[in-house]
């Protein structure tokens, strides 16, 4: 699924990228377009392609990675990570491409942002999972390292796709879009399993109590679910993204932000802390009070962030390109 994916998001942004270098030999490259490395393209396109591209490297270098390492079943190792981030960009890529795509205030831009908004969320989500395995083995401050990686990076998706759509509502939709499209996932996965019948290969992973795959597994024992199946911490968003949609990242960002970064504290501290699996590992009052600093202010960080990429975003970015007016090619680096 994960190569099949790679491939359609390689297929897409190289196929566009190809047909505007053809059109640019014949003198019909669409206004703002550039030329990197021989290819003619929009910047959208150009970011979509580099960015995937960076994901097919790390095929090669996970499968080096794990000769000489052997079989880690976690996402936090530096190939996996690679690989993630190169969907990141190529999510980030989709913003740009809808803000190129379709003139402002039209439905068409902003249920392309809406979509493009959904997939870096989504991607933020799985990377930032593994971090339950930390608050369990560790505690502490590290109790709360869902909260403080989500304040990171959710935040970051978030305000920025308010603020490219224009939309007050949008985290919201899009935080609770994200559960619906795991839950979709995992349905995939289900039928997929159901109908390979693929032979297990996870016990010399389980045999490692400290393994990634060994202590989802107890905690899903503790919690007494099913392996895979913790919908709760899936749905730790969408009370968060809420208030950003009521307080309005479009004209308070800063604000949102904040509230969101707060607000995941609270949902994954109350949450944790109910849970059995994690009753051995609650942090005191001075852990929980540097925590939350620590988390408030990656929130901000990242509100601060997203706002600048916004306005980069917005001032790389016309409607021209809808005209298709022909002009000559400019050439980028």
């Amino acid at each position: 699924m994960t190569y099949a994916g790679v491939a359609v998001a390689a297929a897409l942004s190289f196929g566009v990228l190809a047909a505007e270098t053809w059109a640019a030999r014949r003198g019909q490259a669409p206004r703002d377009s550039l030329r990197i490395a021989g290819l003619v393209g929009s910047r959208g396109y150009h970011l979509a392609w580099w960015g995937i591209a960076l994901t097919i490297l790390a095929a090669p270098i996970d499968d080096l990675w794990h000769r000489l390492f052997g079989i880690d079943v976690t996402l936090w190792s530096p190939p996996h990570l690679l690989g993630l981030a190169g969907a990141q960009i190529n999510s980030i890529a989709c913003l740009l491409i809808a803000r190129e795509a379709w003139p402002a205030g039209g439905r068409a831009r902003t249920v392309a942002l809406a979509l493009g908004g959904l997939l870096l969320f989504s991607g933020f989500q799985t990377g930032v999972e593994p971090s339950l395995r930390t608050a369990f083995l560790h505690g502490g401050v590290r109790f709360f390292t869902y909260a403080i990686l989500g304040a990171l990076f959710f935040t970051f998706a978030l305000v920025l796709t308010a603020r490219l759509a224009a939309s007050r509502t949008l985290p919201a939709l899009v935080a609770a879009a994200a559960v619906g499209l795991q839950l979709a996932v995992i349905a995939v996965g289900d039928v997929g399993l159901a109908v390979l019948q693929p032979a297990p290969a996870l016990g010399e992973a389980l045999a490692d109590p400290a393994s990634p795959i060994a202590v989802a597994h107890e905690i899903s024992r503790r919690n007494g679910v099913t392996p895979g199946r913790g919908y709760t911490v899936r749905m730790f968003p969408v009370l968060p993204a809420i208030l950003v949609a009521l307080i309005d990242a479009r004209r308070r960002p800063v604000a949102a932000g904040l509230a969101f970064g707060l607000g995941l504290f609270v949902v994954n501290g109350v949450m944790f802390l109910r849970a059995p699996a994690f009753a051995h590992a609650h942090p005191d009052p001075l852990d929980a009070l540097l925590a939350v600093v620590v988390a408030a202010l990656a929130a901000i960080a990242s509100t601060v962030a997203a706002t600048a990429f916004e306005a980069r975003l917005g001032g790389a970015t016309t409607d021209a390109r809808v005209a298709a007016a022909a002009v000559p090619v400019t050439r980028g680096v």
